[in-house]
């Protein structure tokens, strides 16, 4: 009797909160998002703990050196004081760990194309539904464009809609805590009813400045997260089709 080895590399793995899976990533693109805000690259991978470490400890850094506050003041000429309010003794932590964050996504990103490659090749069974009693994950078409509506509206609902519910959950909480601390709620309230001076007195830019940096994120990453996951359920249902259906060359005995 012939044995079947079980697979060596999987396409994807199912749990109850999250679809983990290879795809391709263009490694410069990773860089950039690291590069914007360190942890984002290895987010995008799915590696949760080294991303989620590197975005607080990136948060802590950061606020501590007041380096938001830095760059501001260096993109308004005013470079004494953006040399003046840098702090010193925590930029020196800072260096280091934003490099590796670079460093680090783009290296992954390299070793997991070549990992989907192999995967792809090998071309083994792909579960299509987890249920546990938290929830309910199941391979489905998603609108990538109906991702990005999502993302717009509020944080992290992009990637609930594509089931990536830890990734989801942790950006609705991030983003909150950072537009909090950065009074946008109340800036966005003074704009509105036309008092612009107290909207830029209140506004703290040390926390504002965090936030081009996860809308973007968000907004990209959820719907190439869309578009993957539609990738993924059409290789999940050809490898079935290939397996269960006969081939159109069968000659059917009489």
């Amino acid at each position: 009797m012939k044995l079947i080895p079980p697979a060596r590399r999987k396409r994807a793995h199912l749990s109850q909160l999250t679809t983990t899976h290879f795809d391709l990533r263009h490694p410069l693109v990773v860089a950039f998002f690291s590069f914007s805000f360190p942890g984002f690259g290895n987010l995008m991978q799915q590696r949760y703990a080294t991303a989620f470490m590197l975005i607080l400890w990136e948060l802590f850094i950061n606020t501590k050196a007041h380096i938001n506050t830095g760059i501001l003041y260096s993109l308004l000429g005013d470079f004494e004081k953006a040399k003046a309010v840098l702090d010193e003794r925590w930029l020196m932590f800072y260096v280091a760990i934003y490099m590796y964050s670079i460093w680090d996504s783009y290296r992954g990103s390299v070793d997991m194309n070549k990992l989907y490659l192999l995967a792809d090749r090998e071309d083994a069974p792909i579960s299509s539904i987890r249920m546990g009693i938290w929830d309910i994950n199941y391979l489905d078409k998603r609108e990538p464009w109906l991702a990005l509506v999502w993302s717009v509206l509020a944080p992290g609902l992009g990637h609930l809609y594509v089931h990536k519910v830890i990734t989801g959950l942790f950006i609705f909480t991030f983003t909150i805590l950072v537009s909090y601390f950065a009074h946008l709620p109340e800036a966005i309230t003074y704009t509105l009813t036309g008092r612009f001076d107290c909207a830029t007195k209140i506004i703290d830019m040390q926390w504002a400045l965090y936030l081009p940096s996860i809308y973007s994120f968000i907004f990209y990453d959820a719907y190439v997260s869309a578009v993957e996951y539609n990738k993924l359920f059409e290789k999940e249902l050809a490898h079935y089709l290939r397996r269960r259906f006969q081939p159109k060359q069968f000659a059917w005995p009489i």
